[in-house]
C-alpha cells in the first residue's frame, strides 16, 4: 500500500509510486528523478526529523517533509 515518504524509516528501501504535487514543485520533483519505478533508500534524518536524507540514482538528495509529503512510495519487500 502506498505512503508518503516521510513514513519510511532510515535504512529501509522504496519504489516510488507517484508524485502527487502539480506545478512547479511536482516538476522540480521529478527533475531531482523521483519518477515512478525509482528505487529510493533512506539515509537519514535531521534530528529534529527534518530534512530527510534519501539515496536515489547513485546521487544524494536531500527533501523537506513538506516536499516529501507529495511522493509516495511502497516500501520494498512488501
Amino acid at each position: 500500500m502506498p505512503k508518503p515518504l516521510r513514513q519510511i524509516i532510515s535504512g529501509e528501501k522504496a519504489v516510488v509510486t507517484a508524485v502527487t504535487a502539480e506545478g512547479e514543485v511536482g516538476r522540480r520533483l521529478r527533475d531531482m528523478g523521483l519518477s515512478p519505478g525509482t528505487e529510493i533508500k533512506i539515509l537519514g534524518r535531521a534530528p529534529l526529523k527534518d530534512p530527510v536524507s534519501i539515496r536515489l540514482r547513485n546521487y544524494t538528495l536531500t527533501l523537506r517533509n513538506s516536499e516529501a509529503d507529495f511522493i509516495m512510495v511502497e516500501k520494498v519487500g512488501e
